[in-house]
């Protein structure tokens, strides 16, 4: 086993109206923000608690909301020019992926001299970063405790990984009452999309103890908030326990790595813009069956703390059980249950297979793949 190192970073709040404190912790790193949101937010009102807690306390900030079809490498060129214009001291993102990916990168790229295209292709960052405070509106965010930014290069329209200096996120506020704005749709479609990363990382080649401990309590979690508890010893609202699974399940991904559907359903999302808590949803149970051939026993594991335990059942049995009960949820959910339900052809799916196969998650997946092999998993749930 190679050595295990984990560094507690970020600050982590999690509770029912923890966005109304958000004003007296930014003012430990300045008091010139920008604060980057998804513009859907702004049209529900939700931001609305985030602005009233920052002019409580008189912190000066200005809104970029211009993210329409995704985080790509246009639409955070046009962010650094107004945040280099306005001086700021940091950087606050309210959303889900797209907003906090830009906020990131905006963080780690502001203090470079040179094109931001010239990273994109590989040279390092030297720079400190600005500061960070992030509030998730979603339950998941796969990449929010590593030092790994995910973003879409708009030349290309594919998927890129940068490395970042450490320690730019400072403050992650969740807030479950945020979540409750979300449809029952999308509500389904995001809890099993963060079972199918907790799962991944219990069964990734990068697992450890620390990473499997916080994966089984976050399917635990999640369990309870799709099921109930068998007993009245919990209860703790839904919103509450998403939330919680969540944040697990974030971690789980920063101490281990996200998997088969999860990195397939990134690349699809980069290139055509197919909301990724729905590809991840139709492959998770595809995942499950191709990996059930050399993992069944990790699965079978992380089954029972999902809840799904039969006196005397098998390993095979818990896990064709479990798979099964995906497939149920998605169903029950009326979420789309094959790829082609998306209105992509196999060969733009193809191309998204290719661009997976070039990043270096593959060698984290549970056993070693290539593009031809994810391919194969693609047109199984095709």
């Amino acid at each position: 086993m190679a050595d295990f190192s984990f560094k507690v970073s970020p600050n982590i709040l999690l509770g029912s109206y923890s966005t109304s404190r958000v004003g007296q912790h930014v003012t430990n790193w300045g008091s010139r923000f920008i604060l980057i949101i998804d513009p859907i937010l702004r049209e529900a009102g939700i931001t609305e608690k985030v602005l009233n807690a920052l002019d409580d306390k008189k912190v000066s900030y200005f809104i970029f909301d211009q993210i329409v079809d995704g985080a790509d490498s246009e639409v955070l060129t046009r962010a650094i020019h107004l945040a280099r214009e306005s001086h700021i001291h940091g950087v606050i993102a309210v959303g889900g992926g797209k907003p906090i990916s830009i906020a990131r990168a905006l963080c780690a790229f502001y203090n470079e001299t040179k094109d931001l295209y010239d990273f994109l292709d590989g040279t390092n960052l030297t720079s400190s970063p600005l500061p960070l405070i992030c509030i998730p509106t979603t339950i998941r965010d796969a990449f929010i405790f590593t030092d790994q930014i995910p973003l879409v290069d708009a030349r290309s329209s594919t998927l890129k990984l940068i490395k970042s200096q450490p320690g730019i996120c400072k403050l992650v506020l969740f807030d479950p009452n945020l979540t409750a704005t979300l449809t029952e749709n999308q509500s389904d479609s995001m809890a099993l999309e963060t079972l199918c990363l907790a799962t991944e990382t219990y069964i990734s080649q990068k697992e450890n103890f620390f990473s499997d401990m916080i994966a089984e309590k976050s399917v635990e979690l999640l369990g309870y908030a799709l099921d109930g508890s068998q007993s009245l010893t919990i209860t703790t609202p839904k919103e509450e326990l998403l939330s919680q699974g969540g944040c697990m399940a974030s971690l789980a991904a920063a101490t281990s790595s996200v998997g088969i559907a999860s990195l397939l359903a990134m690349c699809i999302n980069a290139r055509y813009k197919v909301p990724r808590a729905i590809v991840t949803t139709i492959l998770f149970p595809y995942m499950l069956e191709e990996c059930a051939k050399f993992k069944a026993a990790r699965i079978a594991e992380i089954a029972k703390h999902f809840g799904i335990n039969k006196e005397g059942a098998t390993t095979e049995d818990i896990v064709q059980e479990f798979t099964e009960n995906i497939r149920q949820r998605i169903a029950k959910a009326n979420l789309p249950a094959r790829l082609k339900d998306l209105s992509l052809s196999i060969e733009q799916l193809a191309l998204a297979a290719e661009d997976a196969g070039q990043l270096d998650i593959v060698n984290t997946l549970p056993r070693s793949m290539t593009s031809d092999d994810l391919f194969s998993l693609i047109k199984t749930a095709y």
